[in-house]
C-alpha cells in the first residue's frame, strides 16, 4: 500500500510539471506578464494619497502664519531645479501648472489683501492666468489649449508664498504643523532695467494638491543623488526654511507695515513669533520642566561660582588694608619711641657737659650775644 501512494504522489508531480513545461509561449509569456502587473509598486513616487493628518476644524489651539521660501536657499532650492523638466524631474511651478491646466486642482485668485480665498466665486481660470502673465499657448478648434514646457515662465517664479498652521490636537493630544496653502511668486522686471518686481500668481489649497505631490519625486541631497523624496514629504516634514511676513491678526497687516520698515525690528518680531511657538510646544508637552530645570541648575552653578569668587576679593582687600595701616602705626610709634630718647639724652647731656665741665662758656657767649 505504502508503495502504492508512493507511486501515486510521483504521479502527480510529474503530470504537474508536465503541464507546466507544456505552456505555449503565449500562455506563458502572458502569465508573466500578469504577475508582474499585479505586484504593487512599492515607493513614496506611487502614493495618490496625503501623508500629513487632517486638521481638525475645532482645533483648541491654533497660530496661523505666512513665509516667505526664498527658492534660492540651498534648503528650498529643490523646488526650483531643474527650470525645464528632464525625463520624469521638473520643478514645482511646472507641475502645479500643469495640473491646473488638466483641471486636476482648482486655482484661486491672488487679492490685494494678501489672505486666501478658496470659495467658488474666486476661482480662477487657467486661460485667464496665462493671459495675465503674459504666457504663450495655442488653441485648437475644438476650444482646448496647448502650452509647451519652453513657455512656462519657470525659471521666473523664485519665491513661493505658504500659509502654514501650528495647531494643538486634543483628540490625539498631539501638537502638529500643516501647510494649507501655496501661492506661487513670479519676479521680473521691467523694460527700463529697474528691480524685480513680485507677482502673486494665485493661491492653491494644499489638500487638493497633496495626492499630486505624492508623486512629484524631488532631490533629497546634493552628496548622493539617488536620495528622493516626495514634495508631499518635503512639506509635512517641514524641510523648508523661510521667514514670517504675516500673521492672522485683529489688523489684518503684515509685520512690514507693523515695524514701519525697519529690517532689525522686523527680525526680531519674527524671532518673537517663533519663539511663541516653540514655548507653547514646551509647555504642551512639559518639556519646559526639563529646560527650567538645566537652566536652573546653570544658574545655580553660575551664582556659586560668584559667591565664591566675591568672598575672595573681599578678604584681600580687607586683609590688605588693615596690614598697610598696622604697618604704619608700628613704624610711627617706632620712630615716636626712638625719637622720644634722644630727644631726652639730648636735654640731660647738656647740662651734664655744663656741669662737668664748670666753666659757663658757653652761657657766657649766649648771654653776650644776647
Amino acid at each position: 500500500m505504502n508503495y502504492l501512494r508512493r507511486a501515486t504522489l510521483f504521479a502527480l508531480v510529474a503530470l504537474t510539471c508536465t503541464a507546466v513545461v507544456a505552456q505555449p509561449p503565449r500562455r506563458r509569456t502572458s502569465n508573466e506578464n500578469t504577475t508582474k502587473t499585479n505586484t504593487p509598486v512599492k515607493g513614496s513616487a506611487y502614493r495618490d494619497f496625503p501623508t500629513a493628518q487632517p486638521m481638525p476644524a475645532d482645533a483648541a489651539w491654533r497660530r496661523d502664519i505666512y513665509r516667505t521660501l526664498d527658492l534660492t536657499k540651498d534648503a528650498n532650492a529643490v523646488l526650483y531645479y531643474p527650470t525645464m523638466p528632464q525625463g520624469n524631474r521638473m520643478n514645482l511651478f511646472t507641475f502645479l501648472f500643469h495640473a491646473i491646466h488638466r483641471g486636476q486642482i482648482k486655482a484661486y485668485d491672488y487679492k490685494l489683501d494678501g489672505n486666501e480665498d478658496f470659495s467658488a466665486k474666486n476661482e480662477v481660470k487657467v486661460k485667464d492666468l496665462m493671459d495675465r502673465y503674459e504666457i504663450f499657448y495655442e488653441t485648437n478648434a475644438e476650444g482646448k489649449t496647448r502650452v509647451n514646457d519652453a513657455d512656462l515662465p519657470s525659471d521666473q517664479v523664485k519665491l513661493y508664498f505658504i500659509k502654514e498652521s501650528e495647531y494643538y490636537d486634543q483628540y490625539t493630544a498631539t501638537f502638529r504643523k500643516k501647510v494649507t496653502a501655496i501661492c506661487p511668486v513670479l519676479k521680473r522686471g521691467d523694460d527700463f532695467g529697474g528691480a524685480d518686481s513680485q507677482y502673486p500668481m494665485f493661491w492653491v489649497k494644499y489638500d487638493d494638491i497633496a495626492p499630486y505631490l505624492g508623486q512629484l519625486m524631488l532631490m533629497g541631497s546634493n552628496v548622493n543623488n539617488a536620495a528622493t523624496m516626495s514634495a508631499d514629504d518635503f512639506f509635512t516634514l517641514g524641510a523648508y526654511q523661510g521667514d514670517i511676513y504675516k500673521t492672522t491678526n485683529l489688523q489684518d497687516r503684515i509685520l512690514v507695515n507693523e515695524m514701519e520698515m525697519d529690517a532689525d525690528v522686523t527680525h526680531r518680531e519674527q524671532q518673537r513669533i517663533e519663539r511663541e511657538i516653540i514655548d507653547f510646544q514646551d509647555h504642551m508637552w512639559g518639556r519646559d520642566s526639563v529646560a527650567m530645570a538645566k537652566k536652573a541648575a546653570e544658574q545655580a552653578l553660575a551664582d556659586s561660582l560668584a559667591a565664591v569668587e566675591k568672598p575672595k576679593s573681599k578678604r584681600t582687600t580687607t586683609s590688605r588694608t588693615p596690614s598697610r595701616r598696622s604697618t604704619t602705626t608700628v613704624k610711627e610709634n617706632k620712630t615716636t619711641k626712638t625719637k622720644t630718647p634722644k630727644t631726652k639724652t639730648t636735654r640731660s647731656s647738656t647740662p651734664k657737659a655744663t656741669r662737668n665741665s664748670g666753666s659757663g662758656g658757653t652761657i657766657s657767649v649766649r648771654r653776650q650775644r644776647h
